[in-house]
């Protein structure tokens, strides 16, 4: 079972990753057959090689989102962590809050990854953006 301290250790290198375009940072916290869902990708992506094309695409569309860990819950061969995001949209910042899994390999890799937050504040700010710079 992983410690609360543990998982607040990895949250601190796993979460800064997401920021500042970094993909194959982030992709090397996981490991060769990880498996990752988050709601861009509600079926799921398998493998590394995978993982470094998605996390290329979603962190270079997102280079100054800053993801947080609030709360971390050890479970086994993981942890549940709540997390806070704050996305840059324009001039606006959105405030999400979001839930992840995380188990983890025998090498400290993370070989399952789960994220789940809802995308609907995000959504409507992007259009209006979207919309605002297409006039």
């Amino acid at each position: 079972m992983m410690t609360q301290a543990e998982a607040e250790e990895f949250a601190s290198r796993w979460l800064p990753a997401w920021t500042g375009n970094r993909p194959v940072e982030l992709a090397s916290l996981y490991s060769e057959d990880a498996f990752f869902l988050d709601p861009g990708r509600p079926m799921g992506i398998q493998g590394k090689e995978n993982l470094v094309a998605y996390f290329t695409k979603v962190t270079s569309n997102n280079p100054t989102w800053v993801w947080s860990l609030v709360e971390a819950i050890p479970i086994k061969d993981g942890f549940l962590g709540k997390l806070s995001a704050r996305i840059p949209v324009g001039e606006k910042v959105v405030e999400c809050v979001g839930l992840c899994f995380l188990q983890f390999n025998d090498h400290g890799q993370i070989r399952r990854n789960e994220i789940y937050f809802d995308r609907t504040e995000l959504i409507r700010e992007i259009n209006k953006f979207r919309q605002s710079i297409a006039h």
